[in-house]
Order: structure tokens, then sequence, then C-alpha cells
């Protein structure tokens, strides 16, 4: 029922900041949005650690950790649906020129294709499958990493709960500044491909290291933050669909993207997990991650450069 109800949720959101970002700033916008991925796991880590520790009313603390995690969305919820605006043309904290200068700019950068598309048609082409792929491969670690970092980290140190989620917190601090850097870097360049593919690569050789090198608590969490940056790929990835496409295609090509790379929010710990159980150990699973890794990156190389009608540069008064 979670996810079926938070389903439109982040392809929503990924439309909508392309009708408020032009190209040269989009990949910057989108890495501020999903810096909520990093941050939320920075703070909720620890605090986490410190909840499940604690039972109050006789209720367990694992329940007391999803009724307390899902006050801030209500809250935030009912907010966004007052404060945001469909448009830059809606809204009235901005002057006339202002709105005006935003709209026309992104009129002008919009594909020159612009006929609407079914879910039949967009799997059927062949960027969006690359990009469906490569979405799920990078879920499929992302997930992994995230169900399953806790435990690693407490096998590895034998630390308690709170002790594990403050240390747990080092990777995602560490994926917090390379996705906001390599947002920036993305929209400084102009490109995209290789900004998505660096982290992945980066990542299969932080999972290589972990495969191959003698483990410590130190050792761990360092390998670890190195392969959370495979998180940097989100931004620069987000921002390619409503780059190649025009806004109705990207809607729907956006959209089921992330629901078949979805997927891999089941698919990923699952498998990881039965590795662990059939093997005694996470190298196995770690092995799995680190050839999607691999194939996510050779994939996004493969992916169409994205033809922008806009001019190169564009600067508002």
């Amino acid at each position: 029922m979670l996810g079926a109800a938070e389903a439109g949720f982040f392809p929503g959101v990924i439309v909508y900041l392309s009708h408020w970002f032009i190209q040269e700033d989009r990949a910057k916008a989108t890495s501020n949005f999903m810096a909520a991925i990093p941050v939320s796991l920075i703070i909720a880590s620890p605090v986490a650690g410190w909840i499940l520790s604690h039972n109050w009313f006789a209720i367990e603390g694992w329940r007391w950790l999803f009724f307390l995690e899902g006050i801030p969305a209500i809250l935030l919820g009912i907010v966004a649906f007052f404060v945001l605006t469909d448009r830059p043309g809606q809204a009235r904290w901005l002057n006339t020129e202002r709105r005006q200068w935003i709209s026309r700019t992104l009129e002008q950068e919009k594909p020159l294709s612009r006929q609407s598309i079914s879910i039949g048609q967009a799997l059927r082409s062949r960027g969006v499958l690359l990009l469906i792929t490569a979405a799920f491969l990078q879920y499929f670690i992302g997930y992994s990493v995230i169900f399953w970092l806790p435990t690693i980290l407490k096998n590895q140190s034998g630390f308690s709960d709170a002790k594990v989620g403050l240390l747990g917190a080092v990777p995602y601090v560490v994926a917090l500044f390379a996705m906001l850097f390599n947002g920036w870097h993305s929209d400084r360049n102009r490109e995209r491909r290789w900004h998505a593919a660096a982290p992945l690569l980066i990542a299969t050789t932080g999972l290589l290291c972990i495969i191959s090198l003698t483990s410590s608590n130190v050792m761990s969490v360092l390998l670890l933050s190195v392969i959370c940056v495979a998180m940097a790929f989100l931004p620069v990835f987000w921002a390619i669909p409503t780059e190649i496409l025009s806004g109705s295609k990207a809607a729907v090509a956006v959209g089921t993207i992330n629901a078949l790379a979805s997927l891999a929010g089941f698919a990923g710990p699952y498998a990881f997990g039965y590795l662990r159980a059939e093997t005694g150990s996470f190298v196995a699973g770690f092995v799995v991650l680190m050839f999607c890794a691999l194939a996510a990156g050779i994939l996004m190389l493969l992916i169409p450069v994205a033809q922008s009608r806009g001019p190169r540069s564009v600067t508002s008064s």
C-alpha cells in the first residue's frame, strides 16, 4: 500500500522540475532535490538506531520507527499541495518579467517532437529501454546497500544499534557531497552520460576492493562510502529523460522507467539476503553488485546525447 501510494511522487517531481529549470540548471536542481535521500539517511541512521532500542507504552521500537517517520511526510504533503504551483507562470512570488523569461526559455529548449506516446511505445524505444535497465541495476545496488548496510556494519564491528547507526551515517555524508558535486559539475560542463556513468564505475572499484581487501571497521566504512558514491548517478540520470524527450513523452518515460526500475527495490535486498544465507558471507552479494554497477555504467555511455533547441548560454536580467 505504501508503494502504491508513493508511486506517482518521484516521476511527478522529475517532470515538475523540467517545468521550472532550464537544461543548464536541471541536474543541479535534481541533485538538490535528491540530496534528500542521503540527508534523510544521515539523520535517520542514528535516530533509527536510537528509536529501535526503545519501547514506549508496550509498543516495539520498530513500530514507533514507522509511525514517527510517517508524520513529516503527511504534514509536508499537505503543505506542498497548497504552496507549489504547476508552472512558473502561476508563481506569484516571481515578478512578471521573470515568469515570462523562464516560460520562454523552457519553451525554446523543448525537443521538436511533441507527440505523446503510450507505455507500450516507450518500451519499444531503445533509449528508454537503456534507461530502464541502467536504473534497475543502480536501484538494485542502492536498495541492497541501504537495507543491508546496518547489518554489514554490525556484523563487522559488533557495536550496538545506536553506534552502528552513527557509523552508518558516514557513507551517506560522502554520498551527499558526491551527489551535489556531480549535479553541479554535469550542468557546468553540459554533459550527462559520463557524469551518470562515473559514479557507477567508482562504486565498481569500491565493491572490488571490499571483496578482495582485508576488512576492518575503518576500511569497511571507507569502502562502503565509495560504494555509496553510486547515488551521485541519480540526479544526472533523471535529468536525461526530460532533455531527450518532449514533455508528454518524458512524463510517460519517467513513470515507466521508475516503475520498472523500482522492482529492484524488492529484487536487490532479497537476492543479497539470499546469497548471504546460502554462502554465509556477504562476498557473493558484493560480486553481484559489482557486475551490476559495471554494466549500468557501460549502459549509460550508450544513451543518445541530448539535443537542445535552446541557446548554449542563457542569462536572465
